[in-house]
């Protein structure tokens, strides 16, 4: 295939690269934060754009964070491809106080208590549920008997509250960074614009340099041929 790699990356090393970029994630967050500025559209577009990339963050769809980010993008008429860079607010580096926040604020909603020793391994508790639904998954196309009681504790404990309770820091969040977006993008555009007309300015009189010594140079031969 014409864009497949020549030395194949091992999973480990793709996956520890996931966790921490090669040029770390300062590299990464600049590299980002230069694409998102480049962005052929209004300043307010790509910053609703940002909004629902840093609002979906707070939601619990992990591995559907871009499905999510493009559908409250679209909604809000914001930039879809600045709605998906602006996932990257939420990280290995982010998402545990960005879970712990949401997780308190949900069950404070609700009404409900969130145990410390219970919730202490916040990815463990994604990953027993994604494996009871596979073994649950297993079990109906064999024929045996399920059990979703961890799938049902899950939902109520973390699930459920995690959803509800992302709603309000992440509203915060996109609404903080929308309005840093707008003038500093405002401000980028204005001065790249201006960059692009002084560019082309120069390029114009350069040519009109080059039209007049050469029409100049004309004018001497043919005074020289008279």
């Amino acid at each position: 295939m014409i864009f497949k790699r020549r030395d194949p990356k091992p999973f480990l090393r793709a996956l520890a690269e996931a966790l921490w970029p090669r040029g770390g994630w300062t590299r990464a967050f600049h590299y980002v934060k230069h694409r998102v500025r480049r962005l052929p559209d209004t300043p307010e577009r790509i910053a609703r754009g940002i909004w629902a990339g840093v609002f979906t963050t707070f939601t619990p769809f992990y591995g559907l964070h871009f499905v999510v980010a493009a559908l409250v993008g679209k909604a809000m008429r914001g930039n879809l491809l600045a709605a998906l860079m602006a996932t990257f607010f939420g990280n290995p580096l982010t998402y545990v106080p960005i879970g712990i926040a949401s997780l308190k604020t949900g069950h404070w909603l609700l009404g409900t208590r969130m145990d410390p020793e219970e919730h202490r391994s916040f990815g463990g508790k994604f990953y027993d549920a994604a494996a009871d639904l596979w073994d649950n998954l297993i079990a109906v196309v064999q024929g045996n008997p399920t059990n979703w009681t961890g799938l049902d504790r899950f939902f109520h404990d973390v699930f459920f509250p995690y959803l509800v309770g992302g709603i309000i820091p992440g509203i915060i969040c996109g609404t903080i960074a929308y309005y840093i977006s707008v003038p500093l993008l405002r401000a980028y555009q204005k001065r790249r614009k201006g960059a692009i007309k002084a560019k082309f300015e120069a390029l114009k009189a350069k040519a009109a340099e080059k039209a007049a010594a050469k029409a100049a140079s004309k004018s001497e031969a043919r005074s020289e041929q008279e």
